[in-house]
């Protein structure tokens, strides 16, 4: 216990605290109970939650215990976002969210031992709850200039749309939380993204101003982002989920594989749980040799296993391979490599052709006199069957499940046909 906050402090996981001293000596005569909140807005958790999923497991690791807290009442309301009002979805459809997340939380969590999780939910204390009673015993101790001042605030008020009341309230609720877990559970400490710091500061001054004497701490993660300027968790195709049916494995597996070397080191010390030492050797190895993305292959499979299984990441690995001529392709699984070839660029025909015809239909070359130069050269191939005639034929016996083709041209530039028709 007494080195968490050293290690935290060394893998850049504290943005913000509240005092970082207070709170490196409650962790130290811990066990603590700690909460992390996550509203049911989507039917999944995206990498982005990812840190904070991974900060829970940190500190139970460390021997404190973790309250996940999966808003069903917050998830009906939605933390202001700072551009635009959400979209409110209806109470069956969150009911159903919330299982769902709960399901993704639990496999990170121990619900054994001295200082075992406890999944809660907020419905549980607002359900019952009156507008009567909710501003006379919640709302009178929020002062509107100070909940003015809150970043989400502010910026919708600077904007044309401006803030509902409905959002705008989200601040009490989420300090609600705190205080009845405190009160519940002995919670002392909420964790959260450094964007929620404003949340978790109202928590705090609710439970100081009814529970004077209560010794409560915030910590806040910083948010990730990419050296190019894009947003962390996002990809060509659109946010990266956990759930494996709104992101397969392999694109996650991707992701990750692709990650900038400017990037790489941040990413690891947050999301990693290899030690500093290896860490550091990976980082080391980074800098002496970039092209071999020695640092990010590790990432990857460490991640990909802990999201999705050692099973699914062997089958990304191999798919990985496979692709690229180290391995056969037609040993791949269906889902994996229906997963592998939307990665790639593609084109759908309803017939076969000549092979050239494919290259140039897929974009792999721009011309079909450039594909035939391709052939002529020795760099084109059809299912990692290297491509010896310019008049060579693809035919339905090389179809993968019946259904694809994987074409490359040189070593590196992969493209997929999809026949949706007979041929």
């Amino acid at each position: 216990m007494t080195a968490i906050v050293d290690e935290f402090r060394w893998r850049g996981l504290i943005a913000q605290s509240t005092d970082e001293d207070a709170l490196s000596k409650a962790l130290a005569n811990g066990p603590v109970t700690f909460y992390c909140g996550f509203d049911p807005t989507a039917a999944s958790l995206h990498v982005g939650h990812l840190v904070q999923v991974l900060t829970l497991r940190r500190l139970q690791q460390a021997g404190h215990r973790p309250l996940a807290l999966v808003g069903g009442a917050t998830g009906h309301i939605g933390d202001p976002r700072p551009t635009a009002e959400r979209t409110l979805n209806d109470p069956e459809t969150i009911a159903q969210w919330v299982t769902r997340l709960r399901a993704q939380i639990e496999p990170y969590l121990s619900f054994e031992g001295d200082n075992a999780a406890t999944m809660v939910n907020n419905m549980d204390w607002t359900a019952g709850l009156s507008v009567i009673e909710f501003l006379r015993d919640i709302g009178k101790h929020f002062r509107v200039n100070k909940m003015l001042t809150k970043d989400s605030v502010a910026q919708r008020l600077a904007s044309d749309q401006g803030i509902s009341y409905t959002e705008f309230s989200y601040q009490l609720l989420q300090a609600m939380d705190f205080r009845e877990l405190y009160r519940r559970y002995g919670c002392t400490l909420q964790t959260g993204g450094s964007d929620q710091w404003g949340n978790l500061t109202a928590g705090l001054d609710l439970i100081h101003r009814l529970e004077p004497d209560a010794e409560v701490h915030a910590l806040a993660t910083p948010l990730m982002t990419k050296a190019d300027g894009t947003k962390f968790g996002k990809s060509e195709t659109g946010t990266l989920w956990l759930d494996p049916e709104m992101t397969t494995p392999y694109a996650f597996y991707q992701f990750w594989l692709n990650t900038d070397d400017r990037d790489i080191s941040r990413y690891m010390r947050i999301l990693s749980f290899k030690s500093p030492k290896e860490l550091e050797e990976l980082e080391k190895m980074t800098e002496e040799r970039p092209q071999a993305r020695t640092a990010q292959r590790a990432l990857a499979e460490e991640l990909t296993t802990l999201v999705h299984g050692a099973d699914q990441c062997a089958a990304v690995i191999a798919a990985s391979k496979a692709l690229f001529g180290q391995g056969e392709l037609a040993d791949l699984d269906e889902a994996t490599l229906a997963a592998a070839v939307s990665e790639l660029p593609h084109a759908k025909v309803s017939e076969l052709g000549q092979v050239t015809d494919l290259f140039a239909e897929v974009g792999l070359v721009a011309s079909k006199s450039a594909a035939r130069r391709t052939v002529k050269e020795g760099g084109a191939y059809v299912n990692n069957a290297k491509v010896t005639a310019e008049d060579a034929v693809a035919t339905t016996d090389q179809l993968l499940h019946g259904r694809w083709l994987v074409l490359r041209r040189g070593k590196k530039n992969l493209a997929a046909i999809e026949v949706t028709g007979a041929c």
